[in-house]
């Protein structure tokens, strides 16, 4: 019998093992956020209005998450912008990360977005292995302006 990865909302419950969750995706991106962030970030993704998210669970415990939103765009539809992925180490492997992502397609299927897209770190090659599956990459290279 094989690995059963369940896919659904996060649920009020899922605060703190989401938050380890979440911090590992910030350490794995070197990004620092303060615990007044990951509580306003948590309460925004349970409210679901503007950002949506995803868990995975493995035998009834949360081992990925997902977030999400959607946007409108200039020459099509709305695109959904998978933001931060990202699967407990222990977990990877077992198709967490393919159940997540087909989730959110499914998301912007139904929501009629014209497309599902993602960045991630060129040297993060665990994972290109996974995208280059399920995805194309196009070539594009983000750069980030800073604004403060």
């Amino acid at each position: 019998m094989g690995v059963v990865i369940e896919i659904g909302p996060l649920r009020a419950g899922d605060r703190a093992v989401w938050e380890v969750l979440a911090r590992g995706y910030k350490t794995f991106y070197r990004t620092t956020v303060s615990a007044e962030e990951y509580d306003r970030t948590w309460a925004r993704l349970l409210a679901g209005s503007e950002l949506h998210a995803a868990g995975a669970r493995l035998d009834g415990r949360l081992v990925g998450i997902a977030h999400y939103l959607f946007h409108p765009m200039v020459w099509s539809e709305d695109g959904c912008y998978l933001q931060d992925l990202f699967v407990d180490e222990t977990a990877r492997g077992q198709g967490a990360a393919r159940a997540l992502i087909e989730h959110v397609a499914e998301a912007a299927r139904g929501r009629g977005a014209a497309r599902l897209y993602w960045t991630t770190k060129q040297d993060n090659a665990r994972a290109r292995v996974l995208y280059d599956k399920v995805a194309r990459f196009n070539g594009f290279i983000r750069y980030d302006h800073t604004l403060d």
